[in-house]
C-alpha cells in the first residue's frame, strides 16, 4: 500500500474514533492556520465552524437541504461513513492571473443518511484550504432517489461580529447595483427596488444581500462568503437574521417557485469561506479556481487574451446610436443621431486598432432590431446575422483581416433567451464565415421563456450552453447581464469575461459608480472572476459631450490606466474614442504596453473600501505593471520594488495624478515621468481623491537608461 493511501486511511480511521467519540472533529489546513470543526448534535444536525489562528470567524452553522419531491427535510442524519484525503498539486492555466497555481487541501467527507421519511443518502464534502474552506452537498446513485426538487437550501454562515461589510441588495435579476458599506446591523437593502437605472430587478427581501460578501470584523479578520463552480443549479443569495447574525441561502426561484430539478448522481455548487488577517490575502486566493473543475477544451491555443476598442462608449455618451433610424425606444439619446455601426465609422476603429497594435474591434448595432429591443419583453427580436442597410458584412471583415484585426461579434438579447437558444448554431456558422472568433452576448431585460430569472438554475444552465456551443466554433465569449462568475473559466476558458456588476458606463448616463466603487469590486465580484469593466476613459466629464449634462467619470485620468491592473481581466477594451486618445497619447502609451495576461501577481498593499495596490508580471516577458488606486481620499505609499529581479535594471514609467488633480475638479490632470529602477527602488506614489497610478516597469540595458534618471 502506497504510503499516502496508508495515512489517508489512518486519518479516517482516527477522524471517525473522534467523532463518534466526542461527536465533533477537527480538519485543519495544511498550514494549521484554519480549522474546520464539524459536530454532529444528539438530535442528528450536522453543523460546522470555522477558526483562523484560534480566532472564530464562523460560528456553529447549519447545513441541509429541504425537497418538494420527494417531500424530505434533509437534516438530521446518521453517519453511515467518514472519508479524508488530500491533495497537493500545482497546474497550468490557460491564461489568468497566475501562470501556476497551487492547489493544496485538506478534504473530510460524509457520508450522511436522513434518520425519518424515505432513507435517501448524501455526501457532505468539506475542503480544507489555507484561505480559506470549501463545502458542497453531493447526491450519489441510490435505489431510494432519482429525480428530485430542492425546495430549499439550509446552508447557514453565522457571523461573530457587527462586522463592517461591503454589500449589495440581494436580487434575482441583477448585479448592477453600487456597493453599501455598513455593519451587518445596518444591512436595509430596500433601495434595490428602486434603482431607476437598472430596468430588469427583483427585489425580494430588505435583509438579503448577494455574494460574493466581503467583511472585515473588529478584530481584523477578513471574510468573503461565495460560491464555486455554479452548474445547473440556482445562484445563491444570503438573508440576514439581524437578531442572530446569522445568514441563511436564499436560492433563485423558478418561474413556479421551485428552485432546482436534479437527477442522481447530483451535486451543488461549492459554499466558499475566505478568511484572512490580511486584505491582500483575500484578493491572492485561488481557492475558488481550485474548486473548479479543470479545462474541458483539450486544445486551447485559438483561446488568446487580447484588447480591444470599439464601437460602444460613442452610443452611451450621445455621439450615436445603435439603431439605424438613430431614435430607438430606450436610447440613452432624446434627438435623432447618426448610426454608430456603418461600414465608414467601423473602417475608421479598425485603422485605429491596427495603428495602435490593438487585437480586435467591437461593433454593438450592426443587426437589424434595435428600434423597439428594449422592454417590450418581446420574443422575435434579433436574428444575429441581418445587417443594417450601412454595414458591409463582407467588405468589413476583408478589411479587418488585411488589418490583421478581428472584429468582435456583438449578440444582444434582450432577455429573449428562447430566441437566442433556436439562433445560436446559425449565428456562430455566420461569425465563422466572416472571420469572428469571439462575441460579446447581452442579456438586457426582463427573461423569456417568461417568469425565469436571470440568476436561477435555467439560465445557469443557458450560460453553460452557450460557453460549451462557443467553444464547439472555438469561439471565446463575453457575456454581459450574466450570473455572477464562479470560477468557470478554469473549466471553460474560452468564457473569458463576464460584466455581471456595476461597470464603468453607469458613469455615462447615471448617478454614476463612487469613488470607491474599483476598490470594492475586486474583493467582491471579481473574486469568482474576471470583469468586462471597460476602463480607459479619458473624457471624464459628460459635459464635453453635452454642456448640459451633469455626469461624469468618478475617477482621475490615472485612475482609469491603473485599473487595467487592479480590475483582472484577459479581456480589456480601451473604451474611450479614438479621438479622444489621440489627444493624450502620452496617457494612452500605458494602455498600449500593458498585458493582457499575466505570469505572476502580487497584492502589495490594499484594503476594501480604502485603496489597492497590484504588481503583475506579464506572461512570457520579464515586463511588469503596477496599478495603485484610491477612493474619494488622496492617499501616500511607500511601495517596495522587491519583486523584481535582482541585478536587472528597469525604467520606470509613471503615470501619476497631478499635484493638483481630483476627480471632482481637476479630473484631466496628469503627469508622466521616467526612471531608471532596481529591485531596491522603493517607490513613493501619491495619490489625488478619486486618483491612481499606473507604472510599467520594462527591463532596459545601459544603452537604453542612456539620460533617464536614477530614481530617488
Amino acid at each position: 500500500m502506497r504510503l499516502k493511501t496508508l495515512l489517508a486511511l489512518l486519518l479516517a480511521l482516527t477522524a471517525s474514533a473522534v467523532l463518534y467519540a466526542q461527536q465533533s472533529l477537527k480538519t485543519f489546513s495544511p498550514s494549521g492556520y484554519i480549522q474546520l470543526e464539524t459536530v454532529l448534535n444528539n438530535t442528528g444536525e450536522l453543523q460546522y465552524r470555522l477558526l483562523f489562528k484560534n480566532k472564530e470567524a464562523v460560528g456553529l452553522s447549519s447545513l441541509g437541504l429541504r425537497l418538494s419531491t420527494p417531500a424530505i427535510e434533509l437534516n438530521r442524519f446518521s453517519v453511515v461513513s467518514i472519508d479524508s484525503t488530500s491533495k497537493d498539486e500545482t497546474w497550468e492555466t490557460v491564461w489568468g492571473e497566475d501562470h501556476r497555481i497551487r492547489n493544496n487541501y485538506r478534504e473530510i467527507a460524509y457520508l450522511l443518511q436522513n434518520k425519518s421519511g424515505t432513507p435517501v443518502k448524501l455526501r457532505i464534502v468539506f475542503r480544507v484550504f489555507n484561505d480559506g474552506v470549501g463545502f458542497r452537498y453531493e447526491f450519489p446513485q441510490q435505489d431510494a432517489l432519482h429525480h428530485f426538487v430542492v425546495a430549499d437550501e439550509l446552508t447557514g454562515f453565522a457571523m461573530t461580529g457587527d462586522h463592517k461589510t461591503f454589500w449589495i441588495p440581494g436580487d434575482y435579476d441583477t448585479n448592477e447595483y453600487a456597493y453599501y458599506t455598513s455593519p451587518l446591523s445596518k444591512i436595509d437593502a430596500s433601495g434595490g427596488g428602486s434603482a431607476q437605472e437598472i430596468h430588469a430587478k427583483t427585489f425580494f427581501d430588505k435583509n438579503a444581500v448577494q455574494t460574493p460578501l466581503m467583511m472585515k470584523s473588529a478584530d481584523g479578520l477578513y471574510l468573503n462568503i461565495h460560491e464555486a463552480a455554479l452548474l445547473n443549479y440556482p445562484a445563491m443569495n444570503l438573508v440576514l437574521d439581524k437578531a442572530t447574525l446569522k445568514f441563511h441561502t436564499q436560492l433563485v426561484p423558478d418561474a413556479v417557485g421551485n428552485k432546482a430539478y436534479l437527477q442522481t448522481p447530483a451535486k451543488t455548487p461549492w459554499r466558499t469561506v475566505l478568511v484572512s488577517d490580511k486584505a491582500p490575502d483575500i484578493l491572492s486566493s485561488r481557492t475558488i479556481l481550485n474548486l473548479n473543475d479543470p479545462s474541458v477544451i483539450g486544445d486551447s491555443s485559438w483561446i488568446h487574451p487580447q484588447k480591444y476598442v470599439g464601437i460602444w462608449w460613442e452610443m452611451h455618451v450621445g455621439k450615436s446610436s445603435w439603431d439605424y433610424s438613430g431614435s430607438q425606444v430606450g436610447s440613452q439619446q432624446a434627438t435623432r443621431v447618426p448610426h454608430g455601426a456603418n461600414t465608414a465609422n467601423v473602417k475608421r476603429y479598425i485603422d485605429f486598432a491596427a495603428r495602435h497594435g490593438f487585437d480586435g474591434v467591437l461593433v454593438e448595432g450592426w443587426n437589424t432590431g434595435w428600434e423597439d429591443w428594449f422592454g417590450q419583453w418581446k420574443e422575435d427580436v434579433f436574428d444575429f446575422v441581418t445587417p443594417y442597410p450601412d454595414f458591409n458584412v463582407q467588405e468589413l471583415s476583408d478589411y479587418a483581416k488585411s488589418k490583421k484585426v478581428k472584429i468582435i461579434m456583438h449578440h444582444e438579447t434582450s432577455g429573449s433567451v428562447t430566441n437566442y437558444e433556436r439562433w445560436m448554431d446559425t449565428a456562430y456558422r455566420f461569425m465563422k464565415r466572416y472571420n469572428y472568433d469571439a462575441v460579446k452576448t447581452g442579456y438586457v431585460g426582463r427573461i423569456i421563456p417568461r417568469g425565469e430569472h436571470h440568476d436561477g438554475q435555467w439560465m445557469v444552465r443557458h450560460f453553460e450552453r452557450v460557453a460549451r456551443k462557443t467553444a464547439g466554433y472555438k469561439i471565446m465569449v463575453n457575456m454581459h447581464e450574466s450570473v455572477r462568475l464562479t470560477g468557470l473559466h478554469r473549466t471553460f476558458p474560452n468564457w473569458i469575461a463576464s460584466e455581471a456588476a456595476r461597470g464603468n458606463e453607469f458613469n455615462a448616463w447615471s448617478s454614476g459608480n463612487p469613488p470607491e466603487h474599483e476598490t470594492i469590486l475586486p474583493f467582491t465580484r471579481l473574486m469568482g472572476g474576471p470583469m468586462d469593466y471597460t476602463p480607459g476613459i479619458f473624457k471624464i466629464k459628460m459635459s464635453y459631450y453635452d454642456s448640459t449634462k451633469k455626469e461624469q467619470v468618478h475617477t482621475t485620468l490615472t485612475k482609469q490606466l491603473a485599473l487595467y491592473v487592479t480590475m483582472y481581466s484577459p479581456l480589456q477594451m480601451a473604451a474611450d474614442l479614438p479621438e479622444n486618445y489621440e489627444a493624450n497619447l502620452p496617457a494612452f502609451q500605458f494602455i498600449k504596453d500593458v498585458a493582457a495576461d499575466w505570469e505572476e501577481t502580487r497584492i502589495l498593499d490594499a484594503e476594501p473600501g480604502d485603496y489597492i495596490i497590484t504588481a503583475r508580471k506579464a506572461r512570457g516577458r520579464d515586463s511588469w505593471f503596477i496599478g495603485a488606486i484610491t477612493d474619494e481620499n488622496a492617499r501616500q505609499f511607500t511601495t517596495p520594488l522587491n519583486f523584481l529581479d535582482a541585478g536587472k535594471t528597469y525604467i520606470a514609467t509613471i503615470y501619476r495624478d497631478a499635484d493638483n488633480a481630483d476627480w471632482k475638479s481637476n479630473p484631466e490632470a496628469y503627469v508622466v515621468e521616467k526612471f531608471v529602477v532596481t529591485s531596491k527602488t522603493a517607490l513613493k506614489l501619491k495619490l489625488a481623491p478619486g486618483g491612481g497610478t499606473a507604472i510599467s516597469l520594462l527591463p532596459a540595458t545601459a544603452a537604453e537608461t542612456k539620460g533617464i534618471k536614477k530614481y530617488k
